[in-house]
């Protein structure tokens, strides 16, 4: 397997996924694209958006996936539903290729063909022209903090046409790179740890160093810096969720991996675990061609994984911590 020089193509792809003169950032057009297949609805937004349906239950035998329909119904004050609609934009860029990426890895390169420089103002009159536009909006990718100025931009979009008291912002977060805190100003990073009506999602790749390598085609050391990355998150306010995909080959010992990668999250905050949701992973359209690794393995050992996942939640936290809504961890 290629191992993917993440500093250098990270550089490589913010080149080619912002214009920091303009303000605009490139956008994936979904027409045309294999994710398009996967779609429920229709892309929206003249293609550069789509419609996701979140649910709470994706799989009668995996844990409930409450992000972020839980967050949105507590910011929005809405009633909580097993289903939410999502508005989804994409950038076009992303520094790994995991092989259980729902996104056409052609979408993920900035490539010309299938995205366009948008600002987040052109974004938000798509959104606002669409009839009964969902009150989430999800900044994906890719990889979205490749270009981290997607998000104060968005905001100041947002407040400019006064709808930050009617709008959840949420993003996506690999955990791949430091450029929050490398591109962002003080201003941005101001602007974005005190707007009310915005939470973030990070996601760990894996167990253990060789999952992680296998799942992102990165360099096994990077798997610790992804607790690095999230210990700086945790440092700042804002609103923080986590996913965890527990892809690995068979061999791994799962008795171990399982409960020290929690390990690692308990020694950067205690509660945290709380706030992670295993991401059961399915086949998507554009993953069937992707035969490099033995897919079958791998989510077989996801089936693994969970069992301790969820008998190491017993051992942690009382049965009241378990049932807590997510989003009231750390209220009294």
């Amino acid at each position: 397997m290629n191992i993917i020089n993440t500093e250098e193509i990270s550089s490589k792809y913010r080149q080619k996924g912002i214009n920091l003169s303009e303000k605009s950032l490139s956008i994936t057009n979904f027409k045309g694209s294999e994710q398009e297949k996967d779609l429920r609805e229709q892309p929206n937004c003249d293609g550069f958006g789509r419609i996701r349906h979140f649910k709470l239950h994706p799989s009668e035998d995996w844990p409930i996936n409450p992000l972020p329909i839980i967050p949105a119904a507590k910011y929005l004050g809405i009633k909580q539903t097993d289903e939410l609609r999502a508005q989804v934009f994409q950038n076009s860029v992303c520094n790994w290729r995991c092989w259980y990426c729902y996104v056409d890895f052609k979408l993920l390169n900035g490539d010309s063909r299938f995205s366009s420089y948008l600002t987040s103002n052109d974004l938000l009159d798509l959104y606002l022209k669409e009839p009964n536009p969902p009150s989430l909006i999800d900044l994906s990718g890719g990889q979205p903090d490749l270009t981290p100025e997607w998000i104060p931009w968005m905001m100041e979009a947002i407040i400019e046409k006064n709808l930050q008291d009617k709008i959840l912002l949420w993003s996506d977060d690999n955990l791949s790179n430091d450029y929050f805190w490398r591109y962002l100003s003080t201003d941005q990073i101001d602007l974005i740890t005190s707007y009310k009506m915005y939470a973030r999602v990070c996601c760990f790749k894996g167990i253990d160093e060789t999952s992680f390598s296998i799942n992102t085609k990165a360099d096994p050391k990077l798997f610790y810096n992804q607790f690095d990355l999230f210990k700086r998150l945790r440092s700042i306010k804002i609103d923080l969720y986590a996913y965890i995909t527990l892809t690995a080959p068979p061999e791994t010992n799962f008795e171990k991996s399982v409960p020290l990668f929690m390990d690692h999250i308990q020694s950067v905050d205690e509660k945290f675990l709380l706030r992670i949701v295993p991401l059961k992973i399915f086949e998507f359209e554009p993953t069937k061609s992707r035969n490099d690794i033995n897919k079958a393995e791998l989510l077989s050992g996801q089936e693994k994984a969970i069992v301790i996942w969820k008998r190491e939640m017993k051992k942690r936290f009382s049965e009241e911590e378990r049932n807590l809504p997510i989003t009231n961890i750390y209220e009294p």
